[in-house]
Protein backbone atom coordinates (compact mmCIF):
# COMPACT_ATOMS: atom_id res chain seq x y z
CA UNK A 1 0.00 0.00 0.00
CA UNK A 2 1.08 3.29 -0.46
CA UNK A 3 -0.77 6.24 0.75
CA UNK A 4 -0.23 10.31 0.11
CA UNK A 5 -1.60 12.92 1.13
CA UNK A 6 -2.56 17.03 -0.03
CA UNK A 7 -3.99 19.76 1.74
CA UNK A 8 -6.09 22.30 0.05
CA UNK A 9 -6.59 26.02 2.27
CA UNK A 10 -9.93 27.81 2.00
CA UNK A 11 -9.18 29.53 -1.79
CA UNK A 12 -6.39 27.39 -3.03
CA UNK A 13 -7.99 24.87 -5.87
CA UNK A 14 -6.47 21.53 -5.63
CA UNK A 15 -2.94 20.72 -7.58
CA UNK A 16 -1.56 17.51 -8.26
CA UNK A 17 2.16 16.65 -9.22
CA UNK A 18 2.68 13.46 -11.59
CA UNK A 19 4.61 11.53 -8.94
CA UNK A 20 0.86 11.43 -7.15
CA UNK A 21 -1.04 10.75 -10.17
CA UNK A 22 -0.35 7.09 -10.17
CA UNK A 23 -1.44 3.32 -9.89
CA UNK A 24 -5.53 2.50 -11.18
CA UNK A 25 -7.13 0.91 -8.32
CA UNK A 26 -6.77 3.61 -5.87
CA UNK A 27 -9.28 4.84 -3.36
CA UNK A 28 -9.23 8.70 -2.42
CA UNK A 29 -10.25 10.17 1.16
CA UNK A 30 -11.98 13.41 0.50
CA UNK A 31 -12.90 15.45 3.43
CA UNK A 32 -13.64 19.34 4.10
CA UNK A 33 -15.68 22.26 5.11
CA UNK A 34 -19.69 22.43 3.92
CA UNK A 35 -18.79 25.86 1.88
CA UNK A 36 -15.92 24.11 -0.03
CA UNK A 37 -16.84 20.69 -0.69
CA UNK A 38 -20.24 22.78 -1.90
CA UNK A 39 -17.74 24.22 -4.57
CA UNK A 40 -17.68 21.54 -7.38
CA UNK A 41 -14.11 23.39 -8.24
CA UNK A 42 -12.76 21.21 -5.27
CA UNK A 43 -14.04 17.83 -6.75
CA UNK A 44 -13.31 18.43 -10.18
CA UNK A 45 -9.60 18.35 -10.59
CA UNK A 46 -9.77 15.89 -8.57
CA UNK A 47 -11.76 13.60 -10.57
CA UNK A 48 -9.72 14.83 -13.87
CA UNK A 49 -6.34 13.67 -11.97
CA UNK A 50 -7.69 10.50 -11.03
CA UNK A 51 -10.43 9.31 -13.36
CA UNK A 52 -10.80 5.47 -12.37
CA UNK A 53 -10.46 6.40 -8.69
CA UNK A 54 -13.24 5.59 -5.94
CA UNK A 55 -13.48 9.30 -4.41
CA UNK A 56 -15.35 9.07 -0.84
CA UNK A 57 -15.45 11.36 1.80
CA UNK A 58 -17.52 13.95 3.16
CA UNK A 59 -18.22 17.35 5.02
CA UNK A 60 -16.79 17.68 8.53
CA UNK A 61 -16.34 19.51 11.91
CA UNK A 62 -12.77 19.78 11.49
CA UNK A 63 -10.44 17.87 9.02
CA UNK A 64 -7.43 15.77 10.53
CA UNK A 65 -4.25 15.53 8.33
CA UNK A 66 -1.13 14.23 10.16
CA UNK A 67 -1.50 14.97 13.68
CA UNK A 68 -3.08 18.38 12.87
CA UNK A 69 -7.06 19.34 13.12
CA UNK A 70 -7.87 22.39 10.66
CA UNK A 71 -10.79 24.53 9.58
CA UNK A 72 -12.09 25.34 5.96
CA UNK A 73 -9.56 23.15 4.28
CA UNK A 74 -9.73 20.12 1.79
CA UNK A 75 -7.63 16.94 3.09
CA UNK A 76 -7.25 14.91 0.34
CA UNK A 77 -5.60 11.28 1.26
CA UNK A 78 -4.09 8.89 -2.05
CA UNK A 79 -4.13 5.74 -1.77
CA UNK A 80 -2.95 2.55 -3.61
CA UNK A 81 -3.36 -0.54 -3.18
CA UNK A 82 -0.79 -3.72 -3.66
CA UNK A 83 -3.12 -6.50 -2.94
CA UNK A 84 -7.00 -5.03 -2.37
CA UNK A 85 -9.50 -4.36 -4.68
CA UNK A 86 -12.52 -2.11 -3.95
CA UNK A 87 -16.51 -1.74 -4.97
CA UNK A 88 -18.09 0.91 -3.97
CA UNK A 89 -22.27 1.61 -3.61
CA UNK A 90 -24.57 4.83 -2.68
CA UNK A 91 -28.06 5.63 -1.68
CA UNK A 92 -29.81 8.79 -1.10
CA UNK A 93 -31.80 9.17 2.04
CA UNK A 94 -34.28 12.20 2.76
CA UNK A 95 -35.87 10.75 5.66
CA UNK A 96 -34.46 8.97 8.94
CA UNK A 97 -37.39 6.50 8.62
CA UNK A 98 -35.40 4.95 5.50
CA UNK A 99 -32.25 4.13 7.37
CA UNK A 100 -32.39 0.43 8.03
CA UNK A 101 -33.51 0.33 4.26
CA UNK A 102 -30.59 2.16 2.94
CA UNK A 103 -28.06 0.30 5.04
CA UNK A 104 -29.29 -2.47 3.61
CA UNK A 105 -29.77 -1.68 -0.10
CA UNK A 106 -25.66 -0.38 0.19
CA UNK A 107 -24.57 -4.01 1.14
CA UNK A 108 -26.86 -5.58 -1.51
CA UNK A 109 -25.30 -3.82 -4.24
CA UNK A 110 -21.52 -4.67 -2.91
CA UNK A 111 -20.14 -8.59 -3.88
CA UNK A 112 -19.78 -10.66 -0.79
CA UNK A 113 -17.49 -12.83 -2.43
CA UNK A 114 -13.53 -12.12 -0.83
CA UNK A 115 -15.51 -8.96 1.23
CA UNK A 116 -12.94 -8.03 4.26
CA UNK A 117 -14.07 -4.97 5.36
CA UNK A 118 -16.56 -1.79 4.76
CA UNK A 119 -16.23 2.04 4.98
CA UNK A 120 -19.19 4.00 5.46
CA UNK A 121 -19.86 7.92 4.98
CA UNK A 122 -23.51 8.65 5.58
CA UNK A 123 -25.76 12.31 5.79
CA UNK A 124 -25.51 13.72 9.11
CA UNK A 125 -28.83 15.21 9.41
CA UNK A 126 -31.36 12.86 7.24
CA UNK A 127 -30.45 9.43 9.10
CA UNK A 128 -31.25 7.25 11.81
CA UNK A 129 -27.58 6.16 12.88
CA UNK A 130 -28.66 3.32 14.74
CA UNK A 131 -31.08 1.48 12.49
CA UNK A 132 -28.31 2.16 9.54
CA UNK A 133 -25.92 0.31 11.25
CA UNK A 134 -28.24 -2.50 12.02
CA UNK A 135 -29.63 -2.36 8.05
CA UNK A 136 -25.57 -2.65 7.16
CA UNK A 137 -25.04 -5.02 9.10
CA UNK A 138 -28.28 -7.26 8.71
CA UNK A 139 -26.40 -9.34 5.72
CA UNK A 140 -23.28 -9.10 6.02
CA UNK A 141 -21.18 -12.16 6.89
CA UNK A 142 -20.14 -12.72 10.24
CA UNK A 143 -16.65 -11.89 9.73
CA UNK A 144 -16.98 -8.46 7.91
CA UNK A 145 -17.44 -5.00 10.02
CA UNK A 146 -18.22 -2.04 9.22
CA UNK A 147 -16.52 1.50 10.29
CA UNK A 148 -17.24 5.28 9.30
CA UNK A 149 -19.08 8.14 10.58
CA UNK A 150 -21.86 10.58 9.47
CA UNK A 151 -20.89 13.83 8.15
CA UNK A 152 -20.90 17.21 9.79
CA UNK A 153 -21.65 20.69 9.29
CA UNK A 154 -19.26 22.73 11.88
CA UNK A 155 -21.58 23.23 15.05
CA UNK A 156 -24.28 24.59 12.61
CA UNK A 157 -26.39 21.53 11.78
CA UNK A 158 -27.47 22.87 8.27
CA UNK A 159 -26.47 20.43 6.18
CA UNK A 160 -24.07 17.74 5.21
CA UNK A 161 -22.76 16.49 2.45
CA UNK A 162 -21.54 12.76 1.18
CA UNK A 163 -18.59 12.39 -1.63
CA UNK A 164 -20.32 9.08 -3.92
CA UNK A 165 -17.85 9.04 -6.55
CA UNK A 166 -19.51 12.32 -7.54
CA UNK A 167 -19.29 16.31 -6.86
CA UNK A 168 -20.57 16.00 -3.02
CA UNK A 169 -24.47 16.39 -1.89
CA UNK A 170 -27.03 16.36 0.20
CA UNK A 171 -29.28 13.13 1.53
CA UNK A 172 -26.54 10.66 0.26
CA UNK A 173 -24.33 7.52 1.88
CA UNK A 174 -21.34 5.54 0.75
CA UNK A 175 -20.21 2.63 0.93
CA UNK A 176 -16.74 1.34 -0.05
CA UNK A 177 -16.24 -2.10 0.41
CA UNK A 178 -12.52 -3.43 0.58
CA UNK A 179 -11.81 -6.87 -0.87
CA UNK A 180 -8.75 -9.49 -0.29
CA UNK A 181 -7.01 -11.44 1.88
CA UNK A 182 -3.40 -9.85 2.48
CA UNK A 183 -5.59 -7.00 3.86
CA UNK A 184 -5.28 -6.38 7.58
CA UNK A 185 -8.19 -4.04 9.29
CA UNK A 186 -8.08 -2.53 13.06
CA UNK A 187 -10.77 -0.75 14.93
CA UNK A 188 -11.51 0.47 18.32
CA UNK A 189 -13.84 3.45 19.92
CA UNK A 190 -13.41 5.10 22.98
CA UNK A 191 -14.98 8.26 24.76
CA UNK A 192 -13.79 9.26 28.14
CA UNK A 193 -17.00 11.73 29.19
CA UNK A 194 -17.67 11.33 33.17
CA UNK A 195 -21.69 11.04 33.81
CA UNK A 196 -23.07 12.64 36.81
CA UNK A 197 -26.67 13.14 37.83
CA UNK A 198 -29.67 11.20 38.27
CA UNK A 199 -30.28 8.03 35.41
CA UNK A 200 -33.78 8.76 33.99
CA UNK A 201 -35.94 6.20 32.30
CA UNK A 202 -36.95 6.87 28.36
CA UNK A 203 -40.79 6.95 29.05
CA UNK A 204 -42.07 8.51 25.88
CA UNK A 205 -39.70 7.87 22.46
CA UNK A 206 -40.06 7.32 18.78
CA UNK A 207 -37.10 5.99 17.08
CA UNK A 208 -34.28 8.63 17.13
CA UNK A 209 -36.70 11.30 18.83
CA UNK A 210 -37.15 11.40 22.80
CA UNK A 211 -40.22 12.91 24.08
CA UNK A 212 -40.53 11.87 28.15
CA UNK A 213 -37.82 11.02 30.73
CA UNK A 214 -39.55 9.87 33.52
CA UNK A 215 -43.05 11.00 32.53
CA UNK A 216 -41.68 14.39 32.04
CA UNK A 217 -40.82 16.42 28.93
CA UNK A 218 -37.19 15.59 28.13
CA UNK A 219 -36.64 19.08 26.37
CA UNK A 220 -37.84 20.72 29.76
CA UNK A 221 -35.96 18.41 32.19
CA UNK A 222 -32.59 18.65 29.84
CA UNK A 223 -32.40 22.39 29.70
CA UNK A 224 -33.24 22.89 33.25
CA UNK A 225 -29.84 20.58 33.54
CA UNK A 226 -28.08 22.85 31.48
CA UNK A 227 -28.87 26.42 32.90
CA UNK A 228 -27.86 29.51 31.35
CA UNK A 229 -25.90 26.47 28.30
CA UNK A 230 -29.75 26.00 27.35
CA UNK A 231 -29.80 29.72 25.30
CA UNK A 232 -27.62 28.03 22.53
CA UNK A 233 -29.23 24.42 22.04
CA UNK A 234 -28.99 22.80 19.93
CA UNK A 235 -25.02 23.57 19.53
CA UNK A 236 -24.07 23.55 23.31
CA UNK A 237 -25.94 20.25 23.66
CA UNK A 238 -22.63 18.87 22.08
CA UNK A 239 -21.01 19.58 25.55
CA UNK A 240 -23.85 17.39 27.62
CA UNK A 241 -24.34 14.48 26.23
CA UNK A 242 -26.00 11.51 27.39
CA UNK A 243 -24.79 8.28 28.11
CA UNK A 244 -27.46 5.70 27.52
CA UNK A 245 -28.07 2.11 28.93
CA UNK A 246 -30.41 -1.00 28.16
CA UNK A 247 -32.43 -2.52 31.95
CA UNK A 248 -29.65 -4.42 32.10
CA UNK A 249 -26.72 -2.84 31.33
CA UNK A 250 -28.32 -0.34 33.87
CA UNK A 251 -28.90 -3.04 36.57
CA UNK A 252 -25.12 -4.05 35.63
CA UNK A 253 -23.25 -0.89 35.53
CA UNK A 254 -20.69 -2.19 38.11
CA UNK A 255 -19.63 -5.11 35.45
CA UNK A 256 -18.39 -2.07 33.34
CA UNK A 257 -21.41 -1.99 30.89
CA UNK A 258 -21.29 1.39 29.82
CA UNK A 259 -23.91 1.60 26.99
CA UNK A 260 -23.58 4.22 24.01
CA UNK A 261 -23.36 7.57 23.92
CA UNK A 262 -25.98 9.97 22.62
CA UNK A 263 -25.89 13.63 20.89
CA UNK A 264 -28.86 15.63 20.33
CA UNK A 265 -29.13 16.78 16.57
CA UNK A 266 -32.04 19.02 17.18
CA UNK A 267 -34.69 20.35 19.80
CA UNK A 268 -38.85 20.99 19.21
CA UNK A 269 -39.55 23.34 21.13
CA UNK A 270 -43.47 22.78 20.71
CA UNK A 271 -42.94 19.25 21.21
CA UNK A 272 -40.51 19.50 24.24
CA UNK A 273 -38.88 16.60 22.84
CA UNK A 274 -35.38 15.91 21.44
CA UNK A 275 -33.73 14.67 17.87
CA UNK A 276 -30.39 12.28 18.55
CA UNK A 277 -28.45 10.67 16.28
CA UNK A 278 -29.47 7.22 17.13
CA UNK A 279 -32.76 5.12 18.89
CA UNK A 280 -33.49 6.58 22.00
CA UNK A 281 -35.63 3.06 22.53
CA UNK A 282 -38.11 3.79 25.37
CA UNK A 283 -37.13 1.32 28.60
CA UNK A 284 -33.34 2.19 28.49
CA UNK A 285 -31.94 5.01 30.99
CA UNK A 286 -30.10 8.22 30.07
CA UNK A 287 -27.26 10.09 31.98
CA UNK A 288 -26.37 13.54 31.42
CA UNK A 289 -22.39 13.30 30.56
CA UNK A 290 -19.82 15.97 31.20
CA UNK A 291 -16.30 16.49 29.85
CA UNK A 292 -13.52 15.47 31.41
CA UNK A 293 -10.30 16.89 29.23
CA UNK A 294 -7.77 14.61 30.70
CA UNK A 295 -10.14 11.30 29.96
CA UNK A 296 -11.10 12.50 26.41
CA UNK A 297 -7.51 12.64 25.67
CA UNK A 298 -6.84 9.03 27.09
CA UNK A 299 -9.61 7.76 25.57
CA UNK A 300 -8.41 8.93 22.07
CA UNK A 301 -5.02 6.86 22.76
CA UNK A 302 -7.08 4.02 23.88
CA UNK A 303 -8.91 3.78 20.93
CA UNK A 304 -5.50 3.55 19.11
CA UNK A 305 -4.08 1.15 21.64
CA UNK A 306 -7.12 -1.09 20.61
CA UNK A 307 -7.43 -0.45 16.97
CA UNK A 308 -3.44 -1.56 16.51
CA UNK A 309 -4.36 -5.17 18.37
CA UNK A 310 -4.87 -6.34 15.20
CA UNK A 311 -1.85 -5.92 13.43
CA UNK A 312 0.43 -8.52 14.37
CA UNK A 313 3.02 -6.02 16.01
CA UNK A 314 3.30 -4.26 12.89
CA UNK A 315 2.87 -0.75 12.26
CA UNK A 316 -0.83 0.12 9.92
CA UNK A 317 0.33 1.96 7.08
CA UNK A 318 -3.21 4.18 7.05
CA UNK A 319 -5.43 5.21 10.06
CA UNK A 320 -8.77 6.75 9.55
CA UNK A 321 -9.57 8.64 12.68
CA UNK A 322 -13.33 10.09 13.23
CA UNK A 323 -13.63 12.04 16.44
CA UNK A 324 -17.33 14.31 17.35
CA UNK A 325 -17.60 17.30 17.15
CA UNK A 326 -19.10 17.70 20.90
CA UNK A 327 -14.79 16.48 21.48
CA UNK A 328 -14.01 19.22 19.95
CA UNK A 329 -15.81 21.84 21.17
CA UNK A 330 -14.63 21.15 24.59
CA UNK A 331 -11.38 20.61 23.82
CA UNK A 332 -10.99 23.47 21.91
CA UNK A 333 -7.29 25.08 21.46
CA UNK A 334 -6.39 21.54 23.18
CA UNK A 335 -8.07 19.65 20.54
CA UNK A 336 -4.84 18.84 18.42
CA UNK A 337 -3.95 16.82 22.14
CA UNK A 338 -5.93 13.98 21.13
CA UNK A 339 -4.49 13.47 17.47
CA UNK A 340 -1.36 13.86 18.79
CA UNK A 341 -2.23 10.82 21.59
CA UNK A 342 -2.96 8.51 18.30
CA UNK A 343 -0.36 9.39 16.41
CA UNK A 344 2.03 8.60 19.29
CA UNK A 345 0.39 5.27 20.19
CA UNK A 346 0.26 4.07 16.24
CA UNK A 347 3.64 5.48 15.42
CA UNK A 348 5.32 7.45 13.18
CA UNK A 349 5.61 5.17 10.18
CA UNK A 350 1.13 5.46 9.95
CA UNK A 351 -0.41 8.26 8.35
CA UNK A 352 -3.11 10.12 9.82
CA UNK A 353 -6.35 11.14 8.04
CA UNK A 354 -10.20 12.17 8.98
CA UNK A 355 -12.47 14.33 10.40
CA UNK A 356 -14.80 15.90 13.46
CA UNK A 357 -18.29 14.10 12.69
CA UNK A 358 -22.08 13.83 13.76
CA UNK A 359 -21.35 10.27 14.81
CA UNK A 360 -19.06 7.35 14.82
CA UNK A 361 -19.57 4.04 13.35
CA UNK A 362 -17.51 1.42 14.51
CA UNK A 363 -17.22 -1.87 17.21
CA UNK A 364 -15.40 -0.68 20.78
CA UNK A 365 -13.29 -3.37 19.87
CA UNK A 366 -13.04 -6.49 17.73
CA UNK A 367 -15.65 -8.89 18.44
CA UNK A 368 -18.07 -6.38 19.87
CA UNK A 369 -21.06 -5.19 18.56
CA UNK A 370 -20.93 -2.37 15.81
CA UNK A 371 -22.96 0.13 16.71
CA UNK A 372 -23.03 4.44 16.39
CA UNK A 373 -21.69 6.27 18.68
CA UNK A 374 -21.52 9.57 19.57
CA UNK A 375 -18.57 11.68 21.83
CA UNK A 376 -16.07 9.32 21.13
CA UNK A 377 -12.40 8.97 18.90
CA UNK A 378 -12.99 6.18 16.46
CA UNK A 379 -10.39 4.71 14.46
CA UNK A 380 -9.76 2.26 11.48
CA UNK A 381 -6.05 0.83 10.84
CA UNK A 382 -5.58 -0.23 7.80
CA UNK A 383 -2.44 -2.44 6.25
CA UNK A 384 -1.33 -4.49 3.55
CA UNK A 385 0.94 -7.75 3.88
Amino acid sequence: MQVSQCVFPDGQIPHFPPHLRTGTGQLILFFGSTALLSDSAYFLPLRKAFPDAIIAGCSTAGEIHGTTVSDDTVVVTIIDFEHTHLHFSKVEIHEAAHSFAAGQSLIEALPVTDLQHVLIFSDGLKVNGTELVRGLKADLPSHVEVTGGLSADGANFQKTLVCANDIPAEGQIVAVGLYGQRLKIGYGSVGGWDTFGPDRKITRSKGNVLYDLDGKPALELYKNYLGEHAAGLPSTALLFPLSLRNAWQQRNESNGNGGVVRTILAVDEAEQSMTFAGDMPEGAYARLMKANFERLIDGASGAASISRSTMEDRPAELALLISCVGRKLVLKQRIEEEVEAVGEMLGAETLLTGFYSYGEISPHMSGGPCELHNQTMTITTLLEI
